[in-house]
């Protein structure tokens, strides 16, 4: 927009600074030829009366060579009798003359220069005066002049540049300033705010984005209390059914009615934890990710021991940052990992790896379980598969993804990949 307005301005500028220049130019021309032939006519005529006065007087040579040396413009006089006085010695052959001989005044102007002719009648006859000058004399200043005026319409130009910068910085800049605000928004910062400056233009649509913000934080906050609500409406219930499920008889059906209720029992828990994240961490943020697997691996260890499940752990030995909150990535890792306790026996190996690939990182976590296709009927039923869904959003909302497979020789492999944070 900056520079449209810069160009714009110069073009009508221009337009205008053009339009002035070049009559001004063509009247300065015109303007230093009419003073150099007013000069010539001027001489002219103050020799024709000294030629009408003195006529046939000696001196009359004299003076004729005294106007003629004094320089611009050159005059000389052809007598009746054809002697020339003055320089120009070849006036007799000049047809002009002739015709000013005849009784004709007039001037000349063309590219040679310009020229007077003045007949002045005499007892003796006719005599002809020509004053001239050559055609640098007729132009004498033209340049500097011209020089001047397009000097002065740059100047001009120069001015209107540096003013309409100044004008289209201060049109641009709020919306540059709206622009960053909005970018803000989009990676995450809820608590950006458009500052309302600028044209008028400029500072309504400040004010829609900042309604717009705080629209999107209602809304968010809406959803989140209205989700948490309802998760802890369904704990009630859950636990009606976990009373009911201890008091069935029949010992297999208690313990699968146990692992639904349980896996359900996960699932509102990951909904409840999920909807009372802070709105600031729902978008973009940054952290650490070395930092929150080796904190959250740690965390699982004594429960991995327990279980006598071995536990590899393989870190790099930088900080790998990525736009994700750490406590959503937290969460994540904590979603992989207790996959891998639900959905296995004990004894089962698995392994947490964190590198960077690729200008990403990622994270792998897999086991030496029974593997995806050949769980048992009953813990395929009792995967719900939101933990998976939560974190696959998490991996989305930054630019990753996430990939669920089985492993290189048996079990499970899941696979986060997050993009590096910028900067």
């Amino acid at each position: 927009m900056r520079r449209r307005i810069s160009w714009l301005v110069v073009a009508t500028t221009s337009v205008v600074v053009v339009s002035f220049v070049i009559p001004l130019c063509l009247l300065v021309r015109t303007l230093a030829e009419d003073r150099a032939m007013s000069a010539t006519d001027q001489e002219a005529r103050n020799v024709a009366i000294l030629v009408s006065t003195l006529q046939d007087d000696p001196q009359l040579a004299d003076l004729v060579d005294d106007v003629d040396r004094r320089g611009t413009p050159t005059t000389s006089v052809l007598t009746p009798d054809g002697t020339v006085l003055g320089a120009d010695v070849a006036m007799e052959a000049d047809p002009e003359v002739r015709r000013a001989a005849a009784g004709e005044g007039f001037r000349v102007v063309d590219g040679a220069g310009g020229r007077v002719l003045l007949p002045v009648v005499t007892e003796s006859g006719t005599a002809v005066v020509r004053s001239s000058v050559t055609s640098e004399e007729l132009r004498s200043g033209v340049a500097a002049a011209w020089a001047s005026i397009i000097g002065l319409g740059v100047v001009l130009l120069a001015l209107a540049l540096l003013v309409a910068a100044r004008l289209g910085k201060r049109v641009s800049e709020p919306v540059r300033q709206v622009a960053g605000v909005a970018h803000q928004l989009r990676e995450g910062d809820l608590q950006a705010r458009a500052e309302v400056t600028g044209p008028e233009e400029t500072q309504e649509l400040a004010r829609a984005l900042n309604g717009l913000a705080d629209r999107t934080v209602d809304l968010l906050a809406a959803e989140r209390a209205t989700v948490g609500d309802l998760s802890h409406r369904l704990r009630t219930p859950v636990t009606a059914l976990r009373l009911d499920a201890e008091a069935v008889e029949d010992p297999a059906l208690a313990a699968r009615l146990a692992d639904h209720i349980t896996a359900l029992q996960r699932s509102i828990d990951a909904i409840v934890k999920d909807a009372r994240r802070p709105v600031r961490t729902d978008l973009a943020a940054a952290g650490d990710a070395t930092v929150v697997v080796g904190a959250r691996a740690r965390f699982w260890t004594p429960l991995a021991e327990d279980q006598d499940r071995p536990l590899v752990v393989s870190l790099p030995d930088h900080p790998l940052v990525v736009p994700v909150a750490p406590d959503d990535l937290a969460d994540a890792v904590d979603v992989l990992v207790d996959n891998v306790f639900a959905h296995t026996p004990d004894g089962t190996a698995f392994e947490i790896r964190l590198a960077e690939v690729d200008g990403a990182a990622v994270l792998t976590v897999s086991d030496a379980g029974p593997g995806i296709a050949d769980r048992s009927p009953g813990d395929r039923v009792g995967s719900t598969g939101l933990g998976l869904d939560i974190v696959r959003r998490t991996a989305v909302g930054c630019g990753g993804a996430l990939e669920v497979g089985p492993g290189p020789t048996r079990g499970t492999r899941v696979e986060l990949r997050l993009p590096l944070a910028r900067g």
